[in-house]
C-alpha cells in the first residue's frame, strides 16, 4: 500500500535526491523553511531544509522496490527499513505542509508592505513584547532589523534596543481622537 517514508541523504543532497527520484516517477516532498540573509546590504530570502538531509517519499514498496530507493544517486538509506518499514502517517506530511505554507505566506506579507522610514523623534507604539502598547520616540537605527527607542520609565528616560518589526508610528490623529 502507498505510503510516505523518511529517507536519509547525503549531505545537502536532498534536492539531488529529489530529482532523481522524479525522474522514476516517485512523489517527494522536502518542507522548506524561508530564510533571510544581509547580502551585500540587501535582504535576501531563500528557501532552506527544514530537515537537513532528509526527505519524505511517498511509494508503494509493493510496486516498487526498496532497492531501487538505496540505489537512487543521493540517497543513503530509508530511515527505519529494516524488516518492517515505518510509515509516517498523512496527518504528520499534511501538518508539515500546513505550516510550510503558514510560514511563506507571512513572509510574503512582510515583504508586500515595506516598512515606513522613521526619523528621529517620530513617535512610536510597542506593538509586540514586554513593553506592547506604551509609547516611545524612535531615536535611531541600530542595523538592518533593529533600532533604539526611548521611551520614559520610573520617571527616567530609557535607551532600549529593539527589533524594528515591534514598534509602529503613532499616528498624531489618533491621540487626538483618544
Amino acid at each position: 500500500m502507498k505510503a510516505w517514508y523518511l529517507i536519509y541523504c547525503k549531505s545537502r543532497g536532498e534536492a539531488r535526491a529529489q530529482q532523481n527520484l522524479a525522474l522514476q516517477q516517485i512523489d517527494t516532498y522536502l518542507p522548506t523553511y524561508p530564510e533571510e540573509k544581509l547580502v551585500k546590504g540587501q535582504v535576501s530570502v531563500r528557501r532552506v531544509s527544514l530537515f537537513p538531509s532528509y526527505l519524505f517519499i511517498n511509494f508503494d514498496p509493493e510496486v516498487t522496490s526498496v532497492s531501487k530507493i538505496h540505489n537512487t544517486r543521493g540517497v543513503i538509506r530509508i530511515v527505519g527499513c529494516k524488516e518492517l518499514m515505518t510509515s509516517i502517517d498523512d496527518s504528520v506530511i499534511h501538518a508539515i505542509k500546513m505550516r510550510e505554507h503558514k510560514l511563506l505566506s507571512e513572509i510574503s506579507s512582510q515583504s508586500a508592505e515595506p516598512a515606513p522610514k522613521m526619523e528621529q523623534g517620530d513617535k512610536v507604539c510597542f506593538t509586540k513584547g514586554p513593553f506592547v502598547e506604551l509609547e516611545g520616540i524612535f531615536d535611531e537605527a541600530n542595523g538592518e532589523k533593529r533600532c533604539f527607542v526611548l521611551f520614559e520609565l520610573m520617571g527616567k528616560q530609557q535607551r532600549v534596543v529593539v527589533d524594528r518589526d515591534v514598534i509602529k508610528h503613532v499616528n498624531e490623529k489618533q491621540l487626538v481622537a483618544s
